[in-house]
Parts: structure tokens; C-alpha cells; sequence
């Protein structure tokens, strides 16, 4: 991928999580780029989107203590 190309993906990117913040989804820039990835392939953005609601959420391993406590309520 040329430099341009790369930056507009990063670009892009950072768009959409922009706005899955705001939405309050939940998901991390990886996620993210991995659900865009897929409707790239071609997979339906609505299928995809009833299986990423039907995944448990879980927290990172390196998430701090109090932080997990607060978001499993």
C-alpha cells in the first residue's frame, strides 16, 4: 500500500472510531478495523452487526482493577 493510501486508511480509521465512541459501542480500534476488514470481503454489515451484539463483552487483561469493577455493573 502506497504512504497516501495508508493514510487515508489510517484516517478512516480513526473516523470510524470516532464515531463508534460517540455511539458508545464499545468497540477498540482493532475490533473496529477488523469489522470494516470483513465488510470489505464482502460479508453483510447487518449480520455482522447481530453477531458482534451477541458476543460477551470482556475486559483486557491489563484493564485496571477499579475500572473492570465499574463497567461490569
Amino acid at each position: 500500500m502506497d504512504p497516501e493510501a495508508a493514510q487515508k486508511a489510517r484516517e478512516s480509521l480513526e473516523l470510524a472510531f470516532q464515531m463508534s465512541n460517540i455511539l458508545d459501542t464499545g468497540l477498540d480500534r482493532h475490533t473496529l478495523s477488523v469489522l470494516i476488514a470483513l465488510c470489505d470481503l464482502g460479508l453483510n454489515p447487518e449480520s455482522l452487526a447481530a453477531v458482534v451484539k451477541e458476543l460477551p463483552t470482556h475486559t483486557h487483561p491489563t484493564q485496571p482493577q477499579q475500572q473492570r469493577r465499574s463497567t461490569d455493573s
